[in-house]
C-alpha cells in the first residue's frame, strides 16, 4: 500500500505570496486547521516543500 500525508494547515495564508495560497488550495487546504491526506509523491513533496512554514506534515 502507498505512504500517505497527513497535511494540516497550521498558519494563516493571510498575507502569503499569492503563489504559495494557490499551493494550499490546490492541497485541499481551505481553512485554517483543516486536515488533508495525500499520496505520497514527488509533485506532492514539491508542493509541501514550498509551502512547508504554513503546514504541519506527518507521515501515515
Amino acid at each position: 500500500m502507498a505512504n500517505k500525508l497527513k497535511i494540516t494547515l497550521v498558519k494563516s495564508t493571510i498575507g502569503a505570496i499569492p503563489k504559495h495560497k494557490k499551493t494550499a488550495v490546490a492541497l485541499g487546504l481551505t481553512k485554517l486547521n483543516k486536515t488533508v491526506e495525500q499520496q505520497d509523491n514527488p509533485a506532492i513533496r514539491g508542493m509541501v516543500k514550498h509551502i512547508i512554514h504554513l503546514i504541519k506534515v506527518e507521515e501515515v
